[in-house]
């Protein structure tokens, strides 16, 4: 009897197997895109970076041996943060009015999120060139009002200013997608048992919404480490951020592995801030959950 059972569950499972690699194959194409335009220039990257222009850990000593370096290092981080967190602060509030508002509203909303994926980041950028000079429609508005005119043009005000507005939308969606899953009957439910409107969105919806602002975060602070158009275009060379540094040592200089190794320490620090994120969210989501 279990020897005819046995015989009747090989195929069914065999069946199973073959059917799981089928996903696997679907992505396979995928995989070699990213391994061909992603993984292979990574790669070349870091050997030039021990490799040019002799063997060994040179480059990574001019890096770290130069004053200048350090500074645009931390310049890079903090112009990242400073964007991540004014992003998170105009999004929240706005993905949450996403969830609350009509149909109609919401389609308009959402519209105005997707409308800039339509648009080249160039000409954006160039939009805010014109918006933000010293003749431009936000320095005359607020000399209409008694204000200004200031300096937003070639500033890292005028930089951060531009990259929130191209990366908001990487902080909204994501906010929306986890707060669209939330059930609004938990701060009806608080309401009923006493609980303050503001301590009840504090206590029960903002820590059922941490998943959306940490994969929020966490895009717009790894995008904003790497951007090079907006930086050049409406910050100061004096000011200048570690893309544009690469792209000097690179395509300016051509020393290639002093480029690779800007690149990689970039990298390194990138996915140490990513794995203490997550390990910060882990422990966050057990103090919430448990």
């Amino acid at each position: 009897m279990a020897s005819t059972l046995q015989a009747v569950s090989l195929p069914a499972t065999a069946g199973r197997d073959t059917g799981d690699r089928r996903p696997a194959l679907l992505i396979l194409p995928a995989l070699i895109v990213l391994a061909v335009f992603f993984l292979y220039p990574l790669v070349s990257m870091a050997i030039s970076a021990f490799t040019d222009p002799t063997p060994g850990f040179g480059n990574f000593s001019w890096f770290f041996g130069e004053p200048q370096n350090l500074k645009v290092l931390g310049r890079t981080f903090t112009t990242g943060l400073w964007v991540t967190v004014i992003a998170l602060v105009v999004s929240y509030p706005y993905a949450y009015a996403m969830t609350i508002a009509g149909p109609r509203v919401r389609a308009v909303l959402t519209l105005l999120v997707l409308v800039p994926f339509w648009t080249s980041l160039m000409v954006r950028t160039f939009a805010w060139v014109i918006l933000l000079q010293d003749t431009g429609v936000i320095n005359g508005a607020l000399q209409a009002i008694g204000l200004g005119p200031f300096d937003l043009i070639r500033t890292q005000t005028g930089v951060v200013i531009g990259m929130v507005q191209l990366l908001m939308p990487f902080m909204v969606l994501p906010l929306y997608a986890v707060m669209s899953g939330i059930d609004r009957r938990l701060l009806t439910a608080a309401g009923s048992l006493g609980a303050h409107p503001i301590k009840a969105f504090v206590k029960v919806y903002l820590p059922l919404s941490l998943p959306g602002v940490s994969a929020g975060c966490l895009t717009v602070f790894i995008s904003a480490l790497g951007f090079y158009v907006t930086p050049a275009l409406l910050g100061s060379p004096t000011d200048a951020l570690i893309s544009q540094q690469i792209f000097t040592q690179v395509n300016g200089l051509l020393k290639w592995g002093r480029g690779g190794a800007m690149g990689v320490v970039l990298l390194g620090l990138t996915l140490a801030m990513i794995a203490l994120l997550a390990l910060t969210l882990r422990r966050t989501g057990r103090k919430v959950t448990g």
